[in-house]
């Protein structure tokens, strides 16, 4: 299998994995079956929308080929009706979205890199494609998004793209580099996940409170 065929495979599967972590969050909250198919769309297509305006790439994909519309639909009406069994395992949204994450990082990185793109807005976009669809499925789930408050989530993202840049700048290719920068970004988000690892983050400031009273 070449690097072409697996990028060919993971821009759907990834649409399939971030429908399904959009669909559970919407099924979590409670929402009707339009809502759901909603969460799903903007989670799997979100980030590479976003991704494609700032590009310059217009149409975005998915209204250039709506097999990945059809995607989402399908792989959200399947994941509403399958949940509907019984309750949402926490650890089911939190992995889809994790994989979700891993394979959207590659695709934006890989999308960046073939348009001719400085290392750093290849990381740019790729942290983009792999984040933005979660924020918007937060927001509208009326949460602060996951990647400004939980374990770390954005830096796994970051840490992917940079492995997938390096070892394309150092000229190194193959079927393995995709699935090797994606393996980063999981494995350092699902260690985030079962060991709470996380960035530091503002708690207070009670001294200079007091300063200032």
């Amino acid at each position: 299998m070449t690097a072409a065929a697996v990028i060919s495979f993971l821009d759907h599967f990834g649409i399939i994995v971030f429908a399904v972590a959009g669909a559970l969050r919407g099924c979590q909250k409670g929402l009707d079956i339009f809502g759901v198919l909603v969460f799903a769309i903007v989670t799997a297509t979100g980030g590479g929308t976003l991704r494609d305006i700032l590009m310059g790439d217009l149409p975005v994909n998915w209204m250039r080929d709506n097999t990945y519309l059809w995607l989402a639909i399908i792989s959200g009406a399947f994941t509403f009706f399958y949940a509907g069994r019984g309750p949402i395992p926490l650890r089911a949204l939190t992995v889809a979205d994790a994989v979700g994450l891993a394979v959207f990082t590659v695709l934006g990185a890989d999308k960046a890199l073939e348009a001719g793109m400085a290392p750093v807005i290849v990381v740019v976009m790729a942290v983009m494609t792999g984040c933005v669809g979660g924020i918007i499925r937060d927001v509208l789930a009326g949460e602060i998004p996951l990647i400004f408050h939980k374990e770390i989530y954005a830096t796994a993202a970051i840490a992917g793209a940079l492995v997938y840049v390096g070892l394309t700048h150092a000229g190194i290719s193959g079927w393995w580099v995709p699935w090797l920068a994606m393996a980063v970004v999981l494995g350092l988000r699902l260690a985030a996940i079962l060991f709470d690892l996380r960035l530091p983050r503002f708690l207070s400031m009670p001294a200079y409170q007091e300063e200032t009273k």
